[in-house]
């Protein structure tokens, strides 16, 4: 029997452990609908071993549901269609990155269990990041979200999940302009907010953009967009695009310096980070963090920051 080479996905962070691939057997036995979706990678014949088609969402789906129940033991995720389906690798990515950042606060030990709070602006239908964190380090967190209909998946997801119940709470944002008021109280202790921001200015943007990346995954030329990952307006798209929505957050987090150990957020547009150098400067923060990640075919980014001197830093309790 011929082994098939495992080749390591070096891009990944290095405790992330989807950096060898997919096990497809152990997937399919986890979650038998996958299996239809499986086959040799008809876009890249030279490419060794199976895979899916990651520009049919079915499929991203199907993968998505195989990982979480065999990876990290949640049963009966499910997200309504059309709404983002997130790439798991790279979204656990983010947690293990920002779980450095506050090692480095925390004598390079990662702070662990249920008293570090975590704030996920975003929270979305899937509530992957939540699921991700508390199952990698045990945080606790809180969702918000302005879409009702994925707050109430979200719900649904946690209620199938007793082990997520007092893990995860779920705020609705009733005012979709701000991002931080309603939801920080003055008794709120944030070790980390995490938020994967709208990157696009419009609907047109976000249909071009999709084009483009099913084209690259296909290697091949369509007009007609397929979202392999999904996504409803508010999760693609917003008035001012990336740069509008994290200004926002920036000027925003201003007003609760020391509620929260470290703001951060994702940057996809690399040519947006010097304009909000600029913003970071205004509102007066101590330090700021830029941290590299590869996600996918794209590079990324995480913007840190925070209000804190090194000493309040060092002087922040993870443990009550």
């Amino acid at each position: 029997m011929k082994l098939k080479p495992i080749i390591e996905k070096t891009n990944l962070h290095p405790r992330n452990q989807h950096r060898l691939g997919y096990n497809f057997d152990e997937l399919i036995a986890a979650c038998p609908e996958l299996q239809q979706f499986v086959a040799a990678n008809k876009y890249n014949p030279e490419a060794s071993g199976e895979t899916i088609d990651f520009s049919n969402p079915n499929a991203v789906k199907a993968l998505n549901k195989a990982l979480l129940i065999a990876n990290y033991g949640i049963k009966n995720w499910d997200i309504p269609e059309n709404y983002l389906c997130p790439p798991i690798p790279g979204r656990v990515d983010y947690i293990h990155y920002i779980a450095d950042l506050l090692a480095s606060n925390n004598n390079g030990i990662i702070p662990e269990g249920e008293n570090v709070q975590v704030l996920d602006i975003g929270i979305g239908a899937n509530c992957i990041y939540p699921i991700l964190g508390n199952a990698a380090y045990g945080w606790s967190f809180v969702g918000t979200e302005i879409d009702e209909k994925a707050i109430q998946n979200s719900k649904k997801i946690i209620e199938n999940n007793p082990k997520l119940m007092d893990a995860i709470s779920l705020q609705l944002q009733t005012e979709s302009r701000f991002i931080f008021k309603n939801i920080i109280t003055p008794e709120d202790r944030f070790s980390l907010t995490i938020c994967n921001p709208p990157f696009h200015n419009s609907q047109d943007e976000a249909t071009k953009s999709s084009i483009r990346k099913v084209n690259n995954l296909k290697n091949t030329r369509t007009l007609k967009p397929v979202l392999n990952f999904g996504g409803q307006n508010a999760e693609l798209w917003c008035e001012g695009g990336e740069l509008g929505f994290i200004t926002q957050m920036i000027f925003e987090s201003a007003k609760y310096p020391m509620q929260c150990l470290w703001f951060t957020t994702l940057v996809s547009k690399k040519e947006n980070l010097a304009s909000l150098y600029k913003t970071l400067n205004k509102v007066n923060v101590v330090e700021v963090k830029t941290i590299d990640m590869a996600q996918g075919q794209k590079t990324s980014r995480i913007l840190a920051w925070t209000f804190q001197s090194e000493m309040q830093q060092r002087n922040w309790k993870f443990e009550e």
